[in-house]
């Protein structure tokens, strides 16, 4: 194995006329957050966001500090070989790795073709377009974006072809993402910014196991994403994106349960590079698991729409989601139904040429089955960060 890596991988650096570049990137962010909320799911409650208090009632101001690195290394003009991770220190009681990889990946591409190969982030998301999958817009992500940041990280290959500048199409096939909706299942939609690593263990509330959402494969057996993009260069873009898991359907392997679960995505943004943009996503689908005495499906669906203004070193947002869940069977009662809302407010400044300050306001409704229903609540953020 070692051989067949090796060897092309000496044609390159010693072939005449290689340019070759190894870039580093980063951010070192602080942040003070006020959250009025029931405990975070992040700890095995039922609160939606990443941070908590005791209850529904009562109001708690938490630090998390967080460390991101990039390096990209170009040993030639048509090779990308990536890797990104994450170090942060979060507030007592927290379940889940406190370093680890996101993404680790390389590429090969020309004019016209992108050939990707290893653990990467697939091209949805109209929110999380700056470096190392963050937001220009906001501190905390969409109901939706929050999610696929838990649970959805593909381990295989991309194939990207753009025959012009208005036509893009995808494809996707990969490994390990078998559990995905479980979280979505157990604990409903949540808003935040917290990314699982690799072999990453997260809580379930309830006292339930913890689930492995980015880990190895169960079943043996490729899952496959297509996706579409038309554009307008610098004006306009839509996208349509198809996932699929294809996950096993059987009670248990190695101690995870299989969720298969497929979904649409439909993302659109308007004034892609003016000072003015307008962006949005809808997805919708289904999840489903199998136990001894039967199986389980549910559907759901989530949609935000974002305003965002730049006017010289300030950017102020404003993006409003709805979300929701229910039984397939549409039983009643329904302990799977969920609906709510969330309104986020954001306001940005490049206070420095490497260093941004930001104040952001959240506020997220939304019942649930759970010991407290109201499993909503608000949090205001105040951010510092600097980029490297």
């Amino acid at each position: 194995m070692m051989r067949f890596v090796a060897v092309p991988l000496l044609w390159v650096l010693a072939a005449p006329g290689t340019a070759q570049s190894l870039q580093f990137h980063g951010y070192l962010t602080a942040r003070e957050i006020y959250v009025k909320a029931q405990p975070s799911w992040t700890q095995g409650g039922f609160g939606r966001f990443d941070v908590g208090a005791e209850s529904p009632d009562d109001h708690r101001n938490v630090n998390v500090e967080i460390a991101q690195l990039r390096v990209d290394w170009t040993p030639t003009t048509w090779m990308l070989i990536h890797a990104d991770g994450i170090a942060r220190r979060e507030p007592s009681g927290t379940i889940g790795k406190r370093a680890g990889l996101l993404q680790g990946f390389v590429d090969l591409h020309s004019e016209r073709w992108r050939l990707r190969a290893g653990a990467f982030w697939l091209p949805t998301s109209r929110e999380n377009i700056d470096p190392l999958w963050t937001s220009p817009y906001t501190v905390t992500y969409s109901a939706l974006n929050s999610w696929i940041g838990q649970e959805f990280r593909p381990l295989g290959v991309d194939l990207q072809f753009s025959p012009n500048f208005y036509v893009t199409l995808g494809a996707t096939a990969f490994r390990g993402n078998d559990t995905m909706g479980t979280e979505l299942s157990d604990r409903g939609w949540t808003f935040g910014n917290r990314l699982s690593v690799y072999s990453e263990d997260l809580p379930q509330p309830a006292g339930q196991p913890n689930t492995k959402p980015i880990g190895p494969d169960l079943d043996g057996k490729n899952g496959y994403s297509g996706r579409i993009r038309l554009q307008l260069p610098e004006r306009a873009m839509i996208q349509f994106t198809r996932i699929d898991n294809r996950a096993t359907l059987v009670p248990e392997v190695h101690g995870q349960t299989p969720w298969l679960t497929k979904f649409n995505v439909i993302g659109a943004t308007l004034g892609t590079t003016g000072p003015t943009t307008l962006a949005a996503e809808w997805a919708y689908g289904w999840t489903e698991l199998a136990f001894p005495s039967g199986r389980f499906k549910m559907d759901f669906d989530t949609a935000y729409v974002l305003l965002s203004q730049k006017r010289g070193p300030d950017r102020w947002t404003a993006r409003v989601d709805r979300f929701s869940t229910r039984d397939y069977e549409k039983p009643d009662p329904d302990f799977s139904r969920e609906h709510g809302h969330a309104v986020t407010i954001a306001w940005l400044r490049d206070v420095r040429e490497h260093v941004r300050a930001g104040l952001e306001y959240a506020r997220v409704k939304g019942d649930r089955p759970a010991p407290d229903p109201r499993t909503g609540g608000s949090t205001i953020t105040l951010e510092l960060r600097y980029s490297f």
